[in-house]
This record gives C-alpha cells, structure tokens and sequence, in this order.
C-alpha cells in the first residue's frame, strides 16, 4: 500500500487536474452554445442550396456548365475536416476511421485519391498514406470561419475540378445532431447538383428570373460555397460538443478517484494511529 504522503500528493495531483478539466468542460459548453447556433441557423439555407441545384439541372442542360459535368470516376479529392486540439473524445478518430475505409476502397477500385485536410489532427494522419496524393494543409483554420477563409479551398476544389484533375470532390464532415449525438458524415460536393432527397413541391413550382440559365450561372459556386460552409459549422459544434462531454467524463473520473484515494489516505491514517496506540500500550506494560 502506498504511504500517506504519496497518497497525499496524488489527491491534490487529481484535484488540480479535476479543476482543469471542469473549466475546459465550461469552456467547450459555452463555445458549443454558439457554434450550435449558427449549425443550426445555417442548415435550412444549406439543404435549400442543395435543392435549388438540383432543380436547376432539371430546368436547363447543365452538361455545358463545367461544375456539372459527370465523368468516370478515376480521381477523387477528399476534403476532411478535423481539429486542430484533441481532447475531444473520439471526434478526431471516428473522421479519420471513416476517412480510411473511403481511402481503402478507392485504392481496391483504382481510384487515385487527392486530399485537402483540415486541422493538425488530420495533418498528422495523412500522412501515413503513401498513395495518397496531398493538395493542400490548413493547420489553423479558425472554429468559425469567413468567406475569406473559405475561398481558398473553394477557388482549389473547383479549379481542380474544371481542369479534370479530379472527377469528384467528397467533404468528409462530423454532422450535429445533438449534444450527445453526432454523425461523420460523407457528402458529395462536385459535381454539383448531386442530392438524393426529393426536391420539395413548393420549389418545383417556382420560378427563376431572367432565366434558369442565367440563375445556374450566377449562383452555382455561391451555392456549393454553402455547403462547404454548413459542414465547418456543423464540425464545430459536433467538436465542441464531443469535447465538453469528454472533459465531463473526465471531471467525474477525477471526483470518483479522489473518494477512492481520499479512503486509502484515511484507512492507511487510521492504520498509523492503532500502530501507534498498540505501541504506547505496549511500551506502558512493559514499564510494569
């Protein structure tokens, strides 16, 4: 058993580490408030880019439009987004998993694939790949990002894509459900157009001035610019919320191991203070 004061100092090492740990929880509770927010109010917009690029294509030929074009695909760009900080419980880990069965599939099928990573947790992991093929790194890429901090990924995903160098462009993302309860999430981004839900009937029945055309021209990369915004929000507040449950669970680890240690310290006192009666009384016979 350990003495008392070895038992000491491990009860205040943990108390200082559960002080720690619950002002990281507050922390990544009010970042995940906000983060949730603008998740939220950003969605409706996002799913509603989705279906208007999806209805122009029905409304006009799209196969003149270079952001539209199907081909065979024989290179695939992944754009992965993941932190720049751990400590997220398995936010990181379960992007990267998902990221290597897309890699391991495309490598079986003969598909070269290209990447753009997102956060130095994701830097860190490429690069176990031999085959694959990276395009681009932004190791501090800020929680809530700009149009300006977007652009770049942008102009690159869609000039790489005019120019044939890749035939599709996936987004690999974690997608918020709620607090306890996110999905990594593998979505199409080019060609654009690409969604599977049924376009909604009131957007069937509207109307696009001067023309389906001119709209498909003015507003298709503004409109996958959205998408590609929706899933950093989505990731932020899927980070933030995976973090502060993490720190949670850490918090309430540190208070069980501090009962436990705290019962040690008081046995191993209790155990000194009979040793130490056992002998005075001793000591006390033998004198008579």
């Amino acid at each position: 058993m350990a003495s008392r004061q070895q038992l000491k100092s491990r009860i205040t090492s943990v108390k200082s580490t559960k002080q720690i740990t619950k002002a990281m929880e507050l922390v990544s509770a009010s970042k995940m408030r906000r983060a949730q927010e603008l998740a939220l109010k950003s969605r409706e917009y996002r799913n509603l880019a989705r279906q208007i690029l999806a209805r122009l294509r029905e409304l006009t030929d799209v196969r003149k439009h270079p952001l539209y074009v199907q081909r065979a695909v024989k290179t695939r760009l992944h754009v992965v987004v993941t932190s720049n900080r751990g400590l997220a419980g398995a936010y990181n880990s379960n992007v990267l998993k998902a990221l290597t069965r897309e890699l391991q599939e495309d490598k079986a099928a003969g598909i070269a694939s290209k990447a753009i990573v997102i956060g130095k947790q994701g830097a860190r992991f490429i690069i176990r790949f031999e085959h694959v093929q990276v395009v681009a790194v932004y190791q501090e890429f800020p929680d809530h990002p700009t149009a300006n901090d977007i652009r770049p990924i942008l102009d690159t995903v869609v000039e790489q894509f005019i120019a044939g160098e890749v035939d599709a462009v996936d987004v690999t993302y974690t997608d918020y459900k709620s607090s306890i309860a996110q999905e990594v999430t593998i979505e199409r981004l080019l060609p654009a157009a690409y969604v599977e839900d049924p376009i909604e009937p009131d957007l069937e029945q509207a109307v696009f001035e001067p023309s389906p055309k001119a709209v498909l021209e003015a507003i298709t990369e503004r409109l996958i610019e959205a998408q590609l915004n929706q899933a950093f929000m989505e990731s932020s507040a899927s980070e933030q919320s995976m973090r502060m449950m993490a720190m949670k669970s850490a918090t309430d680890n540190a208070s069980d191991l501090i009962e436990d240690l705290t019962l040690a310290y008081n046995t191993a006192r209790q155990a000194a203070i009979t040793q130490e009666l056992a002998e005075i009384t001793g000591g006390a016979e033998a004198i008579k």
